[in-house]
Order: C-alpha cells, then structure tokens, then sequence
C-alpha cells in the first residue's frame, strides 16, 4: 500500500477539507484529490464524501482511520530502528570481564546520553559477518589472522595493547616472584581450556607459544573462568595467563597470584571494527574517545604476533 496516499487520507480526516490537508503536506489541493481517489481505488471503497462543510468521512473511511494511523505509526517505527543516532550503537565486546567489555564501561562513563546495546560473539567471522549485515555497528577484535585479511569494506584500528599476566595458585614455583620473564615460563606448564582452534585469540597463543617455546595447553572441556580459577588454585603445576585488564574474583582463600610477565612483555593487541559506511554519529564518538585513550601502542619492550596490524 503506498504510505504517501495512507498519509494524506489521514491528513485529510484530521482537517476536514482537501484544501488545508494540501496546505499541511505542501502539495496541491488536485495532488490530494489524486491520492484519495488512487487510494479510494485501491481499497474499492469511498472514503469521504463531498459536503458543503468540505470533506467527511464514510462508514468504511470511519472504519479505515485508525488502520491508517496504525500504518504510519508502524513506517515511522521501521525507519527509526535504522536511522543512524535513533537506535542504541550495538557493539560486541567478546566477554564480559574483558578489556573491550571495561573500555565500553569507560566510554559510557564519559558518555552517558549515548545508548549502547552489547552482545558477545565468539569469533571474528561472526562479528565480520555481523558488522557487514548491521547487527551491531562495531567489535573489539584482535586482526587481522594470518592468510585471513578483512574484507575490504571493514575498517580497523588498534585501539589497546593489554599485557598478559601468569595466574598462579599460592602453591606454584612462581607464586612468590615480582614478576617473571618470557624465559622463565618455559617449562611450566599453562593451561588455557578457553581457547577455541580457528580463533584470533588461538592464533595468538599458538604463535606466542611458538616464538618463546611456551607450552600452552588447551586440553579439557571449558567450565567458565570460575572452574579455571579453582583448578588453578589447587594444582601447583599450572598456570594461566590472564590479560592485565581482564576483571575477575575469587574466594580469598584460593591466593591466587597476579604476576606481569617482562623482557619482552606480551601484549593482546585489541582493534575496533567497523563497517565503513556506517554513519552512526555515536560511532565517531567512540573512535574519537578510544584515540585519546589509547595510550602507548607497540611500546619498547612488548610483543605481539606481526600480523597483529596497526591501521
């Protein structure tokens, strides 16, 4: 059904006369006379009858009216939900306790009038896939994969480097260290049951295992962070890596250790991904708010895979 003749029936119902309805939507009195009767066609029925008082409705136009006003209602609903600035900016921050989760509280923080919608996807063919189609409008990734470039319509920037830090039970030869080096960890053995083959972030330890000789295990099924962290507190022989902004707690009892690891520090390279011709205007907000908070990417004496890019 065309909404324009739906629109001027309704206006016309409202005034009463042809004329003021013409004078309302800035067209001609004959354009609404045209629409009506395109309308009236359409329908096979009249709906207004002619009188000296102007235009009156009829039984079926009566009967028509609040349709019509459901209909609008309906239009104007429909294009809100994807005019950019009308809608929350839908964002995926891969986990709750993450750093893309603490860098959206922290533009919220600074932001509260901007309306966000979060999700979590688990990997980046999803979130690509999901950005591309306009389920969500941006995602923190680390990109791009080896031999899995970004499609040339998904623009990327590096927007934190968070440094991994060796989770230990109080019980670990190395619960007791300041921190510990790349070096040291060889030998010990680090367990990560949450890494998924396929992933950016399995793409990362692998090379991170193979460029220091770590041994990074991923056996077992994954039980949540809450069962790492209680198999790491009891078992002196593993250990976990656990990025530095990642949000956790545990029981007091289990004296888990915090170490950062140094010489080089190895840092998650974490990159916003966006559609490049999404006009959401709170998108740009947040781009322009991750560029000032960014601090020192690709800092001396930190490492990263080479293909963890900075554009």
């Amino acid at each position: 059904m065309d909404l324009d003749t739906v629109r001027t029936f309704v206006a016309a119902a409202d005034a009463g006369r042809f004329q003021e309805a013409a004078a309302e939507l800035a067209v001609t009195q004959q354009a609404v006379s045209k629409r009506i009767a395109a309308l009236e066609r359409d329908l096979g029925v009249r709906l207004f009858t002619r009188t000296p008082r102007g235009a009156e409705l009829t039984i079926d136009g009566q009967a028509f009216l609040p349709h019509a006003r459901e209909l609008l209602r309906a239009a104007d609903r429909a294009v809100a939900s994807v005019r950019a600035g009308s809608r929350p900016l839908r964002i995926d921050v891969l986990s709750s306790r993450g750093a893309g989760s603490g860098l959206m509280r922290g533009f919220h923080r600074t932001h509260p009038e901007i309306e966000l919608g979060v999700v979590m996807l688990l990997d980046i063919e999803r979130a690509v896939a999901a950005i591309r189609s306009g389920a969500i409008d941006a995602s923190f990734r680390a990109v791009a994969m080896p031999g899995r470039p970004l499609p040339e319509d998904i623009e990327s920037v590096r927007v934190l480097d968070e440094p991994l830090q060796l989770l230990t039970g109080p019980a670990h030869a190395l619960a007791g260290a300041r921190s510990v080096t790349v070096a040291q960890l060889a030998g010990h053995r680090i367990w990560m049951p949450g890494i998924v083959p396929g992933t950016e972030w399995a793409a990362y330890y692998d090379d991170l295992a193979a460029e220091f000789g770590l041994t990074i295990e991923a056996t077992g099924p994954n039980f949540g962070s809450d069962a790492l962290l209680d198999t790491v507190a009891d078992t002196p022989a593993l250990a976990t890596f656990m990025g530095g902004h990642t949000r956790l707690v545990w029981p007091a009892g289990h004296g888990l250790r915090r170490i950062p690891v140094t010489d080089p520090t190895p840092v998650y390279p974490h990159s916003l991904l966006w559609h490049r011709d999404n006009a959401h205007p709170a998108l740009a907000t947040l781009r322009t708010h991750l560029a000032a908070a960014a601090g020192d990417l690709d800092a001396a004496g930190t490492w990263a895979p080479g293909w963890a890019t900075r554009r």
